[in-house]
C-alpha cells in the first residue's frame, strides 16, 4: 500500500525523474523519426537531461534519507489521507475544504476530520444538491486509502469523522524520535530567510522597548534554522541621518576630545538630548548641524572618525545585552544602504512613480493615503528611502525567499506601504516571495501603562536584566537551593531562571497584544511560566539518573524496547509528544510563538498526569531499594525531555541539569 505520509517534495522529484527518463528515451529514438536535428545539439540536450536526472536521483536519495529521520507531522499525514479520500469520493469538486484537527476529548478519538459539513454546503450552493453531511462522511470513509497510521474511524453526530490512531504507529514514531533525536519535519525546498530584528539606535541605550523585537526575532531565527532554512539575522541599526550632525556639532562645543575618544553611552545619550533641544531652539546651531550632516555624508575623514567612535561605544553596550540574552545578529544599519539611495530615487523616477510636492519627491502607493517621501526638499534622504533600499537589497542581492520584519505595531502602516511600493515597482511577487511584518504590542507596567521607572523615564534594558538576576537568586535562596547546589550550579540556575523567565514571559503572550511585565508572575514556579517548565524539565531528567540508568542504557533500550502505550496516560503523553512537528508548522505559517509556549506547558502538565499514574521506577516500601525499572516508561520520560529541550532551544532558554 502507498504510504501517504511521504513528503510532497519526494513525489514531485519522482514525477520529474519519470518525465526526464521518458524524454531521454525519446531522444535516443529521435533519428528514426525522419527528423535530422544537429547531432551536437541533440547530444547537448541529452547530456543536460542526463545530468539533471542524476542530480534529481541523488537529491531524491537525500530527501528519502532525511524523511526517514524527520518527525512525521501526523496532522499533515492525515490531511493527505483525507484529501485523497475526498478526491476519490468527489473527483469533480474543486478545492474542497480539508479540516483535520486534534480531538479535544478522548471519546472523540485522537483526531477529527470535519470536512463533510463544508462539502455539503458547497454541493448545495454550486449544484443545488441537498446531501446530508453524514452521507458525505460515509462516502469519504469508504474511499480512505490504505495507510499505516489509522486504526479505525467512526462517524459521529451530523458528520464528524473521528480518527483513532494505530498504537504501533505512534510507538514506532516515538522510537524513531528516541533513536534519531528531535529532527525537523520535512517541509520541502530549502529557503533563504532574512529576519530584521532588535534595531536599536546608535548613541542611545537599549531600553525595555527593544526587548520584544530582540527576543521574538531571535526565537524566529532559531525556528527557521531548525527546519533547515538559510537564515540571515539583520540588525537594522539607526546609525545615520540628521541626528548625527546634531550630535557631532554639540560635541564640538561640549566635548573637545570627540575626535580621539567618545563619551560613555550614558553621557552620549544626555548629549544627544541636549543637541536635539539646541537644534529645535537655536537657529545658528541648526545651520551648523546641517553642515555637519553634509560633511558626514560626503565622508569627511574627521567626521567619519567621530561617527565611528560613537558607533563603537554603542556597539559595545549593545553586545553586553546580546551576550546576556544569547542573541546572534549581524549589524547592517541604515548607513549600509546610503550609497544605494540615489539609485532608488532614480528607479522610481524612471518608472514614472515620482511626484513633486512642495519640493519633496514623493511616491503614492495604491491603497495607502500617505505617500512615501523618498527625497526631502533639501535633497536629503529619509527613512522611507533607506527602508526601500533595504527591501530591494534583501530581495535582489540577498535573494531572500522570506523576509520577516520584527518591528512594533506602530510601524505597521509605514512597512505595509514600503512593501506595497516594492511590489508595485516589480521587485517581488507576493505569490512567490513572502514579505511579512511580525508586529508586536508594547510592554506595560503593572499599572497597565507603558513600562517606566518611578521617575517616569524609560527603563534601561541592562537594569532590567540585572534586576532579573537579583530576583532569580533571591528566589533560589528562598527555596534553599544554595544549600544543595554547588556555587557553579547555583550561578547556572540563576542565569537560566532570570533570562529564561524574561524571555518566556514575552514569548508566551500573543505578540500582537500588549503584555504586563511582572517579575513576581514570571518567577512563580506554578502555572505557565519558565520557572515551572525549567523545574519540570530538571525533574524529568533526574528520573533516569536516580534509577542509575545512564544515556548509553537509554539509547540501547530505545533500539530494543517496544514502547507500550496501554495505559491511557501513556497513550495521551505519547500523542502529545508527537504533536511537536505540527506545532512548529503552524508557527512557520503565522509566526505566533506563544503556540510553542502553550504546547510546552501542555506537554509538562500531561507528563505530570502520566508520572502520577504510571510507576517508572518501583521501589520496596520498607527499604526504598529499586525492585523494578519500567524501561518503556523511562523512554517516555526521555522523549518528553528531548522535545522540551528542543522547544527551549527554539525559545532561546537554557535549561540546567540541577536546579
Amino acid at each position: 500500500s502507498r504510504n501517504y505520509c511521504v513528503t510532497t517534495q519526494i513525489s514531485f522529484q519522482e514525477n520529474e525523474i519519470k518525465l526526464l527518463s521518458a524524454e531521454i528515451e525519446r531522444l535516443k529514438n529521435f533519428g528514426c523519426l525522419g527528423v535530422s536535428p544537429s547531432l551536437e545539439g541533440l547530444r547537448d540536450e541529452n547530456a543536460k537531461l542526463k545530468y539533471r536526472l542524476n542530480f534529481l536521483k541523488k537529491s531524491l536519495q537525500e530527501e528519502r534519507s532525511k524523511s526517514t529521520k524527520s518527525m512525521i507531522n501526523i496532522n499533515s499525514c492525515l490531511q493527505e489521507i483525507f484529501g485523497a479520500a475526498i478526491q476519490a469520493a468527489y473527483p469533480d469538486l474543486e478545492n474542497p475544504p480539508l479540516v483535520v484537527t486534534p480531538s479535544q476529548q478522548p471519546k472523540f478519538g485522537d483526531y477529527q476530520c470535519n470536512s463533510a459539513m463544508g462539502i455539503s454546503q458547497i454541493l448545495l450552493k454550486t449544484r443545488e444538491q441537498k446531501v446530508s453531511p453524514r452521507e458525505i462522511a460515509e462516502k469519504i470513509v469508504k474511499n480512505i486509502p490504505a495507510n499505516e497510521c489509522i486504526d479505525k474511524v467512526e462517524i459521529a453526530g451530523p458528520g464528524f469523522i473521528n480518527v483513532h490512531l494505530r498504537k504501533d504507529f505512534v510507538s514506532k514514531q516515538l522510537s524513531s524520535l528516541l533513536i534519531n533525536g528531535v529532527q525537523p519535519p520535512a517541509i520541502g525546498k530549502r529557503k533563504k530567510v532574512v529576519v530584521d530584528f532588535s534595531s536599536p539606535n546608535i548613541a542611545k541605550e537599549m531600553h525595555v522597548g527593544h526587548l520584544r523585537s530582540t527576543i521574538i526575532g531571535e526565537s524566529m531565527c532559531r525556528l527557521f534554522e531548525f527546519v533547515g532554512y538559510d537564515v540571515l539575522r539583520l540588525n537594522h541599526l539607526g546609525d545615520w541621518g540628521t541626528q548625527f550632525g546634531m550630535l557631532i556639532a554639540h560635541l564640538q562645543d561640549k566635548f573637545p576630545d570627540y575626535l580621539s575618544v567618545s563619551p560613555p553611552i550614558g553621557d552620549l545619550q544626555a548629549f544627544y538630548k541636549e543637541s536635539k533641544q539646541r537644534f529645535d531652539t537655536e537657529e545658528e546651531f541648526k545651520k551648523r548641524a546641517y553642515q555637519c550632516v553634509v560633511l558626514l555624508q560626503s565622508k569627511n575623514p574627521d567626521f567619519i572618525k567621530a561617527w565611528n567612535l560613537i558607533c563603537d561605544v554603542s556597539r559595545r553596550e549593545f553586545q553586553k545585552i546580546y551576550n546576556c540574552l544569547d542573541i546572534t545578529i549581524i549589524e547592517r544599519g541604515e548607513s549600509f544602504y546610503h550609497d544605494m539611495m540615489k539609485d532608488i530615487v532614480k528607479e522610481f523616477e524612471d518608472k514614472g512613480f515620482v511626484q513633486v510636492d512642495d519640493g519633496r519627491k514623493v511616491v503614492f502607493v495604491p491603497g495607502f493615503s500617505v505617500p512615501l517621501t523618498i527625497m526631502k526638499s533639501d535633497g536629503g534622504y529619509t527613512y522611507d528611502t533607506s527602508d526601500l533600499a533595504a527591501l530591494k537589497h534583501r530581495l535582489c542581492e540577498e535573494k531572500g525567499d522570506i523576509l520577516i520584519y520584527v518591528v512594533d505595531s506602530g510601524q505597521s502602516v509605514h512597512l505595509q506601504t514600503v512593501f506595497a511600493a516594492g511590489q508595485m515597482i516589480g521587485w517581488y511577487d507576493p505569490k512567490v516571495t513572502r514579505v511579512a511584518h511580525a508586529a508586536f504590542g508594547v510592554v506595560l507596567g503593572e499599572d497597565k501603562k507603558k513600562f517606566k521607572t518611578r521617575s517616569g523615564d524609560t527603563v534601561r534594558l541592562i537594569d532590567l536584566l540585572e534586576e532579573g538576576l537579583k530576583r532569580a537568586m533571591d528566589k533560589l535562596k528562598d527555596k534553599e537551593r544554595d544549600k544543595v547546589l554547588t556555587p557553579e550550579e547555583l550561578k547556572a540556575a540563576q542565569t537560566s531562571v532570570a533570562f529564561g523567565c524574561i524571555k518566556y514571559a514575552d514569548l508566551s503572550h500573543n505578540r500582537l497584544n500588549d503584555y504586563v511585565f511582572s517579575f513576581d508572575k514570571m518567577l512563580d514556579d506554578r502555572g505557565n511560566t519558565a520557572a515551572y517548565l525549567l523545574y519540570a524539565f530538571t525533574r524529568i531528567r533526574a528520573i533516569a539518573r536516580l534509577a542509575n540508568i545512564d544515556e548509553q542504557m537509554l539509547r540501547k533500550a530505545a533500539r530494543e524496547e517496544v514502547l507500550v502505550l496501554d495505559h491511557e496516560k501513556e497513550w495521551k503523553l505519547g500523542k502529545c509528544i508527537l504533536r511537536f512537528p505540527e506545532i512548529l508548522q503552524k508557527i512557520l505559517e503565522d509566526l505566533l510563538l506563544h503556540t510553542l509556549c502553550d504546547y510546552l506547558y501542555e506537554l509538562a502538565t500531561t507528563f505530570t498526569e502520566f508520572y502520577d499514574s504510571c510507576y517508572c521506577v518501583e521501589k520496596d516500601r520498607q527499604t526504598g531499594q529499586i525492585v523494578k525499572v519500567n524501561m518503556w516508561r523511562l523512554l517516555l520520560c526521555e522523549a518528553t525531555a528531548t522535545v522540551m529541550a528542543k522547544g527551549f532551544d527554539i525559545l532561546g532558554i537554557k535549561p540546567v541539569q540541577r536546579m
